[in-house]
């Protein structure tokens, strides 16, 4: 069998990092794990291309060489997923489908003509479609309640992808979350019982990547490295002696909820194993908010006290915020901005609430007959897909104003320097040599912070304050200063869609208004 493997086209978004991309020569942020992990799974004899839309398109050769198209996808990449299963099919191509937004929309890849859909977790439902496909089956849905036993997950295929086109390579730890916040789809995907790999496995597939010559960002892409702390615990302490053996190669970021602040080992060992960022779903800092979402973690202890921990102790925090819960006050961007501010938090992934399919917010909104037609989606510039319990024009207004100046320029910068002069805590040091990539966005930071803008006084000065009191943080603190450059220029989008969204639905509210009257007469 010849088979394409295809991940789509990623619209630009918080985390696509675009500009930041162009300035370092880079293609995308992080590549398809999902698919080369699949990619592991397949028959030995089998013939394998994997093509990433982001980096390069595929061609016409490709398509007439393929007896097989896999494609797998996430919500936000919908239009694209759609567009590619309509040309294999037309192109008289099988056409098999898998992924997050597939499993929870199944329908969707139904409607566009997908032939096979593969469904929930692989390790279960690749080999239920490679029977089929053996049968001589023409079309199928191969779905699983079971939940794999991640230590037989086979090393995903890195060798397939073109390294030199990503920002970070993402491996993954663990499956599945013991929490249960009501927006959240990853416990309908993977469940609330928090599934880990062993530290063999993760050592070969960070040997993997060693071996391949890769020596940048790694990313843990677990939804909670921190889900089940006992076994994180275990693996961090046998990642620690690889680290130092290897002259810490790579530099680690992973997801955690904020109990991490709970656990003082838990923080030690990750600063120990390399891990400088962690991502953090704060959401909202009103606790009724909070706790009407069922995010009860957020609200045991002090969430500002919690993130300054963090931060002291060397990790730099990456932070969800959303807006537009059920019955938030007025005022609620205001209050994410000052927020904000006094962690000095420089990423926030700001975005609108969207019920996503199948969740409890989902199914409790739908018996509320709140639902607006179409999917939520996690893009910033799309609009709430449900009847908010305020204005959604005055929510989605707070919202705009709030991302716009949590992504001014100036603001940036200084919260990033107060971030990382927080930061005590121990870091590695690391022989990696420094890249063009890294030269390249060192020197477009410096022309555009530090001569095009009026940030030029504020650049130099930082910069130099960083490099004689923290120089150990000088390369991420730069990185970061260059992932702002992503945002500076992301913001005017985002603003620019909503407003249009916002006039758009003023003028249907009007037509309705105008119908009514003329039923009315």
């Amino acid at each position: 069998m010849k088979a394409l493997l295809l991940w789509p086209i990623m619209p630009n978004s918080f985390w696509s990092y675009q500009e930041t991309l162009d300035l370092a020569g880079l293609h995308s942020t992080n590549p398809p794990l999902g698919l080369i992990t699949v990619a592991a799974m397949l028959p030995s004899d089998w013939e394998i291309r994997l093509i990433d839309r982001n980096v390069r398109l595929e061609t016409d050769a490709d398509w007439e060489w393929c007896d097989l198209v896999i494609i797998s996808a996430m919500i936000i990449q919908k239009q694209d997923f759609w567009e590619l299963i309509k040309k294999g099919v037309a192109l008289g191509k099988k056409v098999a489908v898998g992924g997050p937004f597939p499993t929870s929309v199944p329908e969707f890849a139904l409607e566009a003509g997908a032939h096979y859909l593969i469904l929930d977790e692989g390790e279960c439902t690749i080999p239920m479609f490679l029977s089929a496909l053996a049968g001589g089956e023409e079309r199928g849905i191969f779905r699983s309640p079971e939940k794999p036993d991640v230590t037989q997950t086979p090393i995903a295929r890195f060798d397939l992808l073109d390294l030199d086109a990503y920002l970070a390579i993402t491996v993954q730890f663990s499956r599945g979350c013991p929490f249960q916040c009501e927006f959240c789809d990853i416990i309908n995907l993977y469940g609330r019982k928090p599934r880990t790999k062993t530290p063999e496995q993760m050592l070969r597939e960070f040997q993997t990547l060693y071996d391949l010559g890769w020596r940048r960002y790694v990313f843990v892409v677990d939804d909670n490295f921190i889900g089940n702390k006992r076994n994180a615990k275990v693996f961090l302490k046998a990642l620690i002696p690889w680290m130092e053996e290897h002259n810490y190669p790579f530099t680690l970021v992973t997801e955690a909820s904020l109990n991490l602040a709970e656990d003082d080992e838990l923080i030690e060992l990750m600063v120990k194993a390399g891990f400088t960022m962690v991502f953090m779903g704060i959401e909202t800092p009103d606790t009724d908010s909070l706790l009407g979402i069922h995010k009860v973690q957020n609200t045991r202890k002090d969430l500002i006290e919690s993130c300054h921990k963090i931060t002291k102790a060397g990790l730099q925090i990456m932070s969800g915020f959303i807006m537009g819960f059920d019955n938030e006050r007025s005022g609620a961007g205001q209050r994410i901005r000052d927020f904000i501010e006094e962690t000095g938090i420089p990423q926030g992934h700001f975005s609108l609430l969207q019920a996503l399919q199948n969740t409890a917010l989902w199914n409790r909104l739908q018996q509320e007959g709140r639902l607006v037609d179409g999917l939520g989606t996690v893009h910033q510039g799309a609009i709430m897909n449900f009847v908010p319990t305020r204005p959604v024009e005055e929510i989605t207004e707070e919202y705009i104003e709030a991302f716009w100046h949590i992504y001014e320029p100036m603001p940036y910068l200084k919260r990033t320097f107060r971030h990382f002069m927080m930061m005590t805590g121990w870091r590695p040091k690391t022989n990696r040599r420094v890249t063009m990539i890294e030269i390249r966005l060192f020197f477009a930071i410096c022309w555009r912070q530090g001569v095009v803008r009026s940030t030029r006084w504020r650049f130099w000065w930082q910069l130099v304050a960083i490099a004689f009191s923290k120089p150990r943080l000088l390369y991420d603190y730069m990185t970061t200063l260059g992932i702002g450059e992503h945002f500076f220029s992301y913001r005017h989008e985002v603003r620019a869609q909503l407003q249009a969204k916002l006039a758009a639905l003023q003028e249907s509210k009007q037509e309705d208004a105008i119908q009514q009257l003329a039923s009315v007469s």
